[in-house]
């Protein structure tokens, strides 16, 4: 009894640091889970509130500041919207591309498509393909099928307008009672609009990016 008891005490010792590693994992999954959760919200909240805003669409190349920089608060494209949302919630994409194409300039397509040798603080991060890529490596690359069930409010998705025209905007928590889908926050002309417009073009992405404290 007494070789026992002590065999299950030296199992107990052996395995009460690897429970509490997964306890700890565990905790840590619950917090970032709230964490992620939370932004979120804020998030898709500032997509919303861009929609009450009146924007010119001017696709001119701007010079503007670095970091914190933006065109004209009443100019701009559709990434200029996914920009100002993601700054309304401490998260400045000018920087963030930036850093991240002078550490992998290869891995964007500057050189292939603008024949750009370069980064540009000016314009890098207001390019949808730039985009595309940033969020493949920084955020979560998610499936970009027909299935209305596999996009969330906060998901970034974008689209081959035709002739190879790139275009982008966010899911929000607001339905279509017509279609029952997500809509989407997005300026392809008229302004920041909310519209249901998830398959009106081809999708060519689709992602999820927290910003750099959430990864």
């Amino acid at each position: 009894m007494r070789k026992a008891s002590r065999s299950l005490a030296a199992c107990l010792i052996i395995a009460l640091p690897l429970f509490l590693r997964i306890y700890s994992f565990a905790q840590t999954d619950v917090l970032a889970a709230a964490q992620r959760s939370a932004f979120t919200q804020r998030l898709v909240a500032a997509a919303i509130e861009r929609t009450h805003h009146t924007v010119r669409y001017d696709p001119a190349y701007v010079r503007i500041p670095y970091p914190g920089g933006d065109v004209p608060a009443d100019t701009g494209v559709c990434t200029d919207e996914i920009i100002r949302i993601y700054r309304a919630v401490g998260v400045d994409l000018q920087k963030e591309v930036h850093q991240d194409m002078q550490a992998n300039f290869w891995n964007y397509p500057n050189h292939l498509r603008w024949m750009l040798f370069h980064t540009d603080t000016n314009i890098d991060h207001r390019r949808v393909p730039n985009l595309m890529v940033f969020f493949s490596r920084k955020g979560e690359k998610l499936p970009a099928g027909s299935n209305r069930e596999d996009y969330f409010p906060g998901d970034l998705v974008t689209w081959d307008l035709g002739g190879n025209v790139p275009h982008i905007g966010m899911v929000v928590d607001q339905k279509s009672p017509r279609s029952g889908r997500y809509l989407i926050v997005h300026n392809i002309g008229q302004g920041p609009k909310m519209e249901d417009v998830l398959f009106n073009w081809k999708i060519t992405g689709h992602y999820r990016y927290f910003g750099p404290a959430l990864r």
